[in-house]
């Protein structure tokens, strides 16, 4: 069920009568993650979104108090979820998704919910082949053992160190960790690393849609998680659809690109991107 906070953004939304820009978070990070985008988007004309995933605590401190909350989320389930926000919409919106968020955020493009898209540093989908040591490295701490696909599991500020702050100072990585980090479904890491052996795999995109809308895929340059390989193979099997399907990097930058203090710079990209095709 969505929560009555989600509700209530798409109630402000409609009523705004402004176009929507929804943005979807990843693994290891909650909705709060993207109020500073929300607020640049905001002033550019448009009405921000802010859904979370199934049951997501509303803080930091209470998700990690509460871990037990994001156990068993699957990527099927989560795109059903935000589908059925979405669908309470009255226009179609802007979707900005980070991290298996931009595979979210893919997917429902697909589904032709979405007038423009920006993925950054997208989870893989099926099809999309590139698996680099860096990917399976930062995936080991959930992959590591098969009982977490049915656990929610925290990363360890090494790990978080690796997996996102590698881009950053110390004192900054810390930083992020103590703001942003929060435990993730297991899940979802162990259904894209099989999706392309599953012929049901929920993680799926349907890249070739008509309605899909233009799509921007941003790859940080020094990405752990989602090197330039996986991105640019994403790229790929979008760029067949007849929409625009463009890809950037910003350079010098790790996976925490939209939380870090350079967060401006890919915000904007973002928005700039957004701005071509649709006027908030």
């Amino acid at each position: 069920m969505p929560s009555e906070h989600d509700l209530q953004q798409i109630e402000q939304a409609n009523a705004s009568g402004k176009v929507p820009a929804v943005f979807v978070h990843g693994l290891w990070l909650l909705p709060s993650s993207w109020e500073r985008w929300a607020e640049v988007f905001a002033e550019a004309g448009f009405a921000p979104v802010l859904p979370g995933w199934p049951d997501d605590p509303e803080t930091v401190g209470e998700a990690n108090e509460h871990p037990e909350t994001f156990a068993g989320k699957t990527v099927g389930q989560v795109a059903d979820h935000l589908a059925g926000l979405v669908g309470g919409l009255t226009r179609k919106p802007v979707i900005v998704g980070h991290s298996f968020g931009g595979l979210l955020a893919q997917i429902l493009a697909g589904r032709g919910l979405a007038c423009a898209t920006v993925a950054v540093d997208p989870a893989p989908f099926q099809g999309v082949l590139p698996l680099p040591i860096s990917t399976l490295r930062s995936a080991a701490p959930v992959l590591g053992n098969p009982a977490n696909f049915r656990r929610a599991v925290p990363l360890t500020y090494e790990q978080f160190r690796y997996s996102f702050a590698n881009a950053v100072s110390e004192e900054e990585a810390h930083e992020l960790y103590d703001t942003f980090a929060v435990p993730a479904p297991g899940a979802p890491l162990f259904q894209a690393a099989v999706a392309n052996f599953n012929p049901w795999s929920e993680v799926k995109v349907d890249h070739d849609n008509p309605d899909r809308g233009p799509l921007l895929i941003i790859s940080g340059e020094k990405d752990h998680v989602v090197p330039w390989a996986v991105s640019n193979a994403s790229y790929k099997k979008q760029a067949d659809n007849p929409g625009t399907t463009e890809i950037v990097e910003i350079k010098g930058r790790g996976h925490a690109l939209t939380i870090d203090s350079g967060w401006r710079e890919v915000c904007d990209t973002a928005l700039t991107f957004v701005q071509r095709f649709v006027q908030g």
